[in-house]
């Protein structure tokens, strides 16, 4: 079963125009799953599907994760997840610095109180941990980073795109997933 729901503190502008972002976008791309969730899987930006369906994670990597969520034993409807940003990029460019910090108080709010964030691969992961990140060296250790002026455990792993085609991706992230199923779910 797919949630596409809000907790009360949570307010996302469907008609946002914080950033130029918007003039390419069909829809606000809204958090989809459990927002009660104690984890939060966070990509970079939406794609083509998700801004057509206006839910993350609907496209091929989406059916991948889906794919790897339920074979690891851990619904969808379990975890929130979420993008970065919240409107599509054009061309799927990495969103920019401005873009990013005008989505930041929308993703700070949906971050807020999770005991765990997974990062869903290295553009994520480097917004979120404030550097550069190599997932061959840093994939699926837990670490500590500030979000909001709060220190939360974090999960750098792969993104289901590179699944797609990268099996040491797709094993890597079926360790993350089963990581959070066996202790944060």
């Amino acid at each position: 079963m797919q949630t596409s729901c809000w907790r009360s503190d949570l307010d996302l502008d469907l008609e946002c125009r914080r950033c130029p972002l918007s003039e390419w976008r069909t829809k606000v791309v809204a958090p989809d799953g459990d927002v009660r969730s104690p984890v939060c899987f966070v990509g970079e930006a939406p794609g083509k599907n998700e801004d057509a369906e206006g839910r993350p994670f609907v496209g091929r990597a989406g059916k991948m994760l889906d794919r790897l969520l339920e074979d690891e034993g851990l619904p969808r409807n379990l975890i929130m997840i979420t993008n970065t940003v919240k409107c599509r990029p054009p061309n799927n460019r990495v969103p920019t610095r401005e873009e990013r910090e005008a989505c930041s108080p929308y993703l700070q709010q949906e971050l807020r109180g999770r005991k765990l964030i997974v990062g869903l691969g290295r553009t994520a992961c480097g917004n979120l941990m404030g550097k550069d990140v190599r997932l061959m060296d840093e994939a699926n250790v837990v670490t500590k980073v500030m979000i909001g002026g709060e220190q939360v455990e974090f999960l750098p792993t792969y993104h289901p795109a590179a699944c797609l085609f990268n099996l040491r991706a797709r094993e890597g992230l079926r360790e993350a997933i089963r990581l959070v199923r066996d202790h944060y779910i």
